[in-house]
């Protein structure tokens, strides 16, 4: 049955497969997961709380309360269920799924990844706590923009980099 899309260009079966994952996760998460445990509450509980620790490492007075988190001073921050990294981890992790490469360089890389994307996530929600010291106009045009690019973008980057180190498609140009 395999030997069918042999014939596929990679890029195609990439964007398929990848294209595949997404609905099967936006299913999965929108209507099992996100209605049915406190995935998404525990996951901000975990940020917040490492964000806290970060902030207080700084020398920063901090309170968190469910899904607030301010510095002393300052009307805090909410963290969504969007902020809470979940969708980053689902979209890293397809993106290396779906891409040709060997199952043990993913199953080690998609955790390390994993963990990446929470710590920088953080150091994000830190950073924006940090802003609101200063002006809320600032907060909300970083987080809307600036950070929102920033970690688009280190996803990207990590993909490049499994793509370039680890995947088939690395491993055929040392041979070369």
């Amino acid at each position: 049955m395999l030997n069918r899309f042999k014939h596929i260009s990679p890029v195609y079966r990439f964007v398929f497969l990848f294209a595949l994952l997404s609905i099967c996760w936006y299913l999965l998460y929108n209507f099992l997961l996100k209605p049915y445990t406190g995935l998404d509450m525990a996951q901000v509980h975990i940020t917040a709380a490492t964000t806290q620790w970060m902030l207080e490492t700084l020398g920063h007075t901090t309170f968190v309360k469910g899904r607030e988190l301010w510095i002393a001073g300052t009307s805090g921050l909410w963290i969504g269920d969007n902020c809470n990294a979940i969708p980053l981890f689902a979209l890293f992790s397809g993106f290396i799924i779906s891409f040709p490469g060997n199952i043990k360089s993913k199953a080690w890389f998609i955790p390390l990844g994993i963990v990446l994307i929470f710590l920088f996530n953080c150091i994000r929600i830190a950073l924006l706590a940090i802003s609101e010291l200063h002006s809320r106009a600032w907060t909300e045009f970083n987080h809307t923009y600036t950070f929102t690019i920033i970690i688009y973008g280190f996803i990207f980057l990590l993909w490049i980099y499994w793509v370039n180190r680890h995947s088939l498609l690395a491993k055929k140009k040392h041979v070369v």
